[in-house]
């Protein structure tokens, strides 16, 4: 088994574009309502960012999946905290790719100065939710109903994790 991990950059963003589309058209793990395209997954991903990263993942050098560090709050005395987001395609789940990608972002994060991880999770999420309880994250919130999708209210929770 062999996960590598390379920049996201223009020339693949389409790669995790499709991975990430596949998550907003069939699952409440994102709550957008439509596939976005390049230049919105771009913004969010911060190509091309220093220290807020982002990667595409690959297993035995196929792409699986994608992870980025993201912004937490647009103050600046947030800038010792960050985001921690990763997406794997449906045959690339129960794997180890997710334990290996939070220990990769966790060392980036360290390199950049941030020391502190935040998850948002849809809470109906229970895979997502026990990969980061797994690795040591904290529950520190929850929003009842903060969002709906597919017609449905839904919760959202918060993971943080001090490195």
């Amino acid at each position: 088994m062999s996960i590598k991990f390379q920049r996201v950059t223009k020339q693949n963003i389409k790669e995790a574009l499709a991975i990430y589309n596949w998550y907003v058209l069939n699952s409440t793990a994102t709550f957008h309502l439509e596939a976005v395209d390049e230049e919105e997954l771009t913004r969010m991903l911060s190509v091309g960012h220093e220290k807020y990263q982002s990667f595409i993942i690959l297993f035995d050098n196929k792409i699986c999946g994608f992870c980025y560090l993201s912004r937490f709050r647009y103050k600046e005395a947030y800038d010792k905290s960050a985001e921690i987001t990763l997406y794997l395609n449906q045959k690339s789940r129960g794997k180890g790719i997710g334990k290996t990608t939070l220990v990769y972002l966790e060392n980036i994060a360290k390199e950049n100065d941030i020391s502190n991880l935040i998850a948002v999770i849809t809470a109906e999420n229970t895979s997502s939710i026990a990969l980061f309880e797994k690795d040591n994250y904290f529950k520190v919130g929850h929003l009842k109903n903060i969002g709906i999708k597919f017609g449905k209210a839904l919760d959202v929770v918060s993971y943080q994790k001090e490195i």
